[in-house]
């Protein structure tokens, strides 16, 4: 039997998740990212994968569209390339969705909150050392008192960071978990070889056997294999990228490292000098001013951040620019 296809190609993921037989997979995928108290019970897909419209070109962007019953419009994507301006190309989307409810004769009253759901293959979001958040949700909120109102409850954008997910199968415990983990491996895995941690979720298990047996026609296929290569190629050079930043890295240490010990020779020097001419105390005062102004010498000849030389010598902004 073949190894899966990878279920975050887009063309994939729209198969699996957006076709009218897999609607209890889109909502179990839905109601893993949404909180307890906004579960929803049904969805209607508004935009169906269709091939023929598909290769026809009619769809260009590979997101899902779907109501609730409560009336919330959701678009749920998936997104590989690691582009900086994420953020606001899904914000973007937001308002073309947001805007398209109200049709003539419409009012504005009628409009519903919009929920924009990204699965994105790559760390966008900085967190501080040590807390990892794969899993975020941004709406409005009063800037001052970080209250939502339900007069102005709009707009929901959901992030889920699929590499910040670093969980072993043992410590799988929520529907969410499982998702990421089926979206990270299901190459890896068959039906027949599917994890308990895994296997025992309905849906999963049957999101697994859908890629199995999962069909592209001639256009189809060569559609896949085409996002499939540029997949893989930005993964080629998010790699090299990656190595190229750790080389630089050692670099700019072992300059820094020179650096300090040259000025701390030269320090040294002059500070011995300062300590005969004005007293041992005020030469170790002067020692380690002049090392610290050749800290910062030798940090700005190797194009160093200036805050970061403020930040290693205790220098001004003024004192540096000076140097």
């Amino acid at each position: 039997m073949r190894n899966n296809i990878n279920p975050k190609i887009d063309l994939v993921f729209k198969k699996l998740f957006g076709t009218a037989n897999n609607i209890e997979l889109l909502k179990s995928l839905a109601n893993s990212i949404l909180p307890k108290e906004e579960q929803v019970v049904k969805l209607e897909l508004k935009n169906p994968y269709n091939p023929s419209d598909y290769l026809s070109g009619k769809i260009t962007y590979l997101d899902i569209k779907a109501t609730d019953e409560k009336g919330r419009w959701y678009d749920i994507e998936i997104q590989l390339a690691p582009y900086d301006f994420v953020g606001m190309r899904v914000l973007y989307y937001w308002t073309k969705k947001f805007d398209a409810q109200l049709k003539s004769g419409r009012a504005y009253n009628d409009l519903r909150k919009t929920i924009v759901i990204s699965l994105i293959n790559f760390n966008y979001f900085k967190d501080p050392k040590g807390k990892k958040r794969f899993h975020r949700r941004i709406g409005l909120c009063d800037l001052d008192t970080k209250n939502l109102y339900k007069q102005t409850d709009g707009l929901e954008l959901i992030f889920v960071e699929l590499k910040k997910f670093k969980k072993e199968l043992p410590e799988i415990h929520t529907t969410l978990e499982r998702w990421i983990t089926f979206l990270n491996k299901a190459s890896e895995y068959t039906d027949n070889k599917l994890p308990p941690e895994l296997s025992d979720d309905h849906e999963i298990k049957k999101a697994m056997k859908e890629l199995e047996k999962m069909y592209f026609n001639e256009k189809e296929q060569q559609h896949f294999e085409a996002q499939e290569k540029k997949f893989l190629d930005d993964l080629a050079y998010k790699k090299q990228e990656e190595r190229k930043l750790k080389a630089q890295k050692i670099e700019i240490k072992k300059a820094v490292k020179k650096a300090v010990q040259i000025a701390e020779e030269k320090a040294e020097e002059k500070g011995i000098e300062k300590g005969v001419e004005k007293g041992i105390e005020k030469g170790v005062e002067k020692g380690k001013d002049a090392r610290n102004f050749e800290i910062a010498k030798q940090m700005k000849a190797e194009n160093e951040n200036i805050d970061k030389i403020i930040k290693f010598t205790g220098l001004s902004k003024n004192q540096i620019e000076k140097l």
